[in-house]
């Protein structure tokens, strides 16, 4: 096998581009699939513009990487927040976010298991995130990140036996510019979030990706459904 190859959605900013760049770094050749164009040089000539709420769109884009590289490894980190308190969520954002959150990452999957397996392995990280403990106003981000869990902990029992992983990650207060939309820097309820944080300071993006490094490393191989928080001690106590 030609160097392996790994794909990521949602991967042209924030968490998703700190995902995309360390797997270059591990030595992946990294496809970025977003329906924006990456940030960074070196993955843009790898990189797919879809919208990823558009299944057939996304399988059909998806079946063809798979047809032309080897793809060991997916990381569906593609994720949209859309804060609202339960009497002000809208009906009506209801099947966007599980389009775009959750059902991209059935499509995505369903797309390389063949090659995953042809391989003789694979990795398969999700990107979920605390609130699936619980948090103000985010009762359909929380919905589509529990999704996402229980879908991995699924994959992981049907897929040990082909040797592929599946595993969360799951973002505490990380700095990205969705995070500074929601809670303004000088905003009281930022100073409180980040007071809040044992560790004393916001994650940043490469935190994330760290995590996403060690599940994806070949060397995790005994490693299955399982969600590592990474949340600088948030979710202790």
């Amino acid at each position: 096998m030609s160097d392996p190859c790994a794909v990521v959605t949602g991967g042209a900013r924030n968490i998703g581009q700190a995902i995309a760049l360390r797997l270059q770094q591990d030595g992946y050749r990294t496809i970025v699939l977003d329906i924006e164009t990456p940030e960074a040089e070196s993955l843009q000539a790898d990189a797919h513009r879809v919208d990823l709420g558009d299944a057939e769109a996304t399988r059909q884009l998806v079946e063809a990487i798979a047809d032309a590289h080897p793809v060991t490894c997916l990381v569906n980190n593609v994720g949209v927040v859309r804060p609202a308190l339960l009497d002000d969520t809208r009906v009506e954002d209801f099947d966007p976010l599980m389009h775009l959150n959750v059902r991209s990452a059935l499509v995505c999957t369903q797309a390389l298991l063949p090659g995953m397996r042809r391989h003789g392995q694979g990795r398969i990280v999700m990107n979920a995130s605390r609130v699936v403990l619980g948090k103000e106003a985010r009762t359909l981000y929380s919905a589509t990140k529990g999704a996402l869990q229980a879908m991995a902990r699924t994959w992981a029992l049907e897929l040990a036996a082909d040797a592929i992983t599946v595993n969360c990650v799951a973002p505490g207060p990380i700095a990205t510019t969705a995070f500074w939309d929601n809670n303004p820097p000088d905003s009281e309820r930022a100073r409180r979030i980040i007071e809040n944080i044992p560790v004393q300071r916001m994650g940043q993006p490469e935190d994330v990706a760290q995590a996403v490094s060690f599940f994806c490393d070949p060397r995790s191989s005994y490693i299955t459904g399982q969600t590592l928080y990474v949340c600088g001690g948030v979710t202790v106590g």
